[in-house]
């Protein structure tokens, strides 16, 4: 059996986020310009492992994915076991923030794909100066819940198991089993409390509506991506938002689901490179 290694490094970096002390992980491969991708609620950065480990795309872009505070390896904080985790929209542009400066990033591309996706926008209306582009994938102004959030920390449930199941109906059914069952072993994972915490910011703590229109596209470019089959943030969503914002691109991929990079990599792909072809067109961000 001959051994395969990938080209995937990982590493630390311990930052102060909003007074808090956190331990961040983070992957990454290639070289060129950089791109930060950041994962969904209640998972981490083993969704973005295809684009990793691409070889057309890693040689001409450095890709880093991080674990969020309390996701995959990056621990929660001292103290968590007093804590209630609610993800809030501004602890979370200060962890990006915070971890583009620690690796003394100027101006990345962002990616990040459903609550990373709505980091996307509110990064791009508020710090626009900060990145080359937004990537928001499965994003749209705001996402009202149609379940209730506390089912999914309760002591005779696992959370996690809990995720899994309701990200399961967003997976296209054209992805393969091996996908479709990886990305939700990902949610099967996620520690007491996490998915929770991440669907607080992503349906009551975090809004744009009213506010896309003042989104600079002439800073940073915005293209937004949505799967067909993803009925958490629909077509229909992601459409309202892209007519909102003026300057910004929208591309509805056929045969995906809410978890593009993970559930399939393969048909995920020309579209992704389309979206990073579209952060480096003349005049974008200028």
């Amino acid at each position: 059996m001959n051994a395969v290694f990938e080209p995937i490094t990982g590493r630390y970096v311990t930052l102060d986020i909003s007074g808090v002390t956190q331990r961040i992980y983070f992957e990454e491969a290639g070289q060129g310009t950089p791109v930060v991708c950041f994962h969904t609620a209640g998972s981490d950065n083993r969704q973005w492992r295809f684009i990793l480990n691409d070889d057309e795309l890693t040689r001409t872009h450095r890709f880093i994915a991080p674990d969020m505070p309390w996701h995959g390896k990056s621990l929660p904080p001292a103290g968590w076991q007093t804590q209630q985790y609610d993800l809030t929209t501004k602890t979370y542009m200060d962890t990006v923030l915070a971890f583009c400066d620690a690796l003394e990033l100027d101006r990345p591309i962002f990616a990040g794909c459903s609550m990373g996706g709505r980091i996307a926008l509110q990064l791009a209306l508020h710090h626009p100066d900060r990145f080359a582009g937004f990537i928001a994938i499965e994003a749209s102004d705001f996402q009202p819940a149609w379940y209730d959030i506390d089912w999914f920390h309760r002591p005779d449930a696992p959370g996690g198991e809990m995720g899994a199941a309701l990200i399961s109906a967003n997976i296209a059914p054209q992805s393969p089993e091996v996908e479709r069952w990886n990305t939700q072993w990902l949610f099967m994972q996620s520690g007491p409390g996490v998915v929770r915490g991440d669907l607080s910011f992503y349906t009551r703590d975090d809004s744009l509506v009213g506010q896309l229109h003042r989104i600079d596209t002439a800073k940073a470019p915005v293209h937004i991506m949505v799967g067909e089959y993803d009925l958490t943030c629909t077509p229909e969503d992601a459409r309202r938002t892209a007519e909102a914002i003026p300057g910004a691109t929208l591309d509805v991929m056929p045969g995906i689901g809410h978890f593009p990079m993970s559930e399939n990599p393969e048909r995920f792909h020309p579209h992704f490179v389309s979206a990073l072809t579209r952060m480096a067109e003349p005049g974008s961000g200028q």
